[in-house]
């Protein structure tokens, strides 16, 4: 019986975390250096409803050549573990530059 509990939350434990995804978007030539900046995107309604707004031009800072890298990360899945009993969801957006 200690087995199959074991198993069973392995398997929940994957399950949860499947949903990891990257989005990425180059403008002009991408990134040409290592500056970064990053900022968390929370929504509600699984994604519908956005309750903050991310500007990655703004973030860019007036470059013509970035990397916009939307994303799930594992710090946002435990994040969305606790809100996404509310259907609040975070997702962290990263410029590099």
């Amino acid at each position: 019986m200690k087995k199959l509990q074991t198993l069973f939350f392995a398997l929940l434990l994957l399950v949860s975390v499947t949903s990891c995804f990257t989005l990425e978007h180059t403008v002009g030539d991408g990134a040409q250096g290592s500056s970064t900046v990053s900022k968390r995107q929370w929504s509600a309604l699984f994604g519908l409803v956005p309750i903050s707004e991310v500007d990655s031009k703004a973030m860019a800072g007036g470059a013509t050549d970035y990397t916009i890298k939307s994303q799930f990360t594992f710090v946002d899945q435990l994040i969305g573990i606790f809100t996404g009993i509310v259907t609040i969801r975070p997702q962290t957006v990263t410029v590099t530059k």
